[in-house]
């Protein structure tokens, strides 16, 4: 993966307010960057590289869905070069809800796990 391909042409997509801190989310030509802010250190942050078809095929599989969660999507993936881990999933589902395709369930405020709706 090459970072100047990778970061040519971003549009900002949106933001997700988690539990902790806020997610931005970027799309470029065939990634996605969500990116977040260290609560540490005030001048540094962090990025993960989301693969657009891993959001495409996150949306299809778990279409219509609630009480999602990114052990869920990590173990229901039956690719795992585009979901493989709980973080790949999660990334993904930020970045679904930054594009409105999902939205963060509020009734499972109080769990130590965010539940997510996907959209149909």
């Amino acid at each position: 993966m090459n970072l100047r391909s990778l970061t040519q042409g971003l549009s900002y997509v949106g933001e997700v307010p988690a539990k902790r801190q806020t997610y931005y989310v970027f799309e470029g030509k065939k990634y996605f960057l969500v990116m977040s802010q260290s609560r540490a250190k005030r001048n540094a942050g962090n990025f993960n590289v989301v693969r657009a078809d891993a959001v495409e095929y996150v949306a299809q599989r778990f279409e219509r869905k609630k009480k999602v969660t990114s052990t869920d999507v990590a173990k229901a993936s039956r690719k795992p070069r585009l979901v493989s881990t709980s973080l790949d999933a999660l990334n993904v589902l930020y970045v679904l809800v930054a594009k409105d395709r999902a939205e963060i369930d509020k009734k499972f405020k109080n769990e130590r796990q965010l539940y997510f709706t996907v959209a149909g």
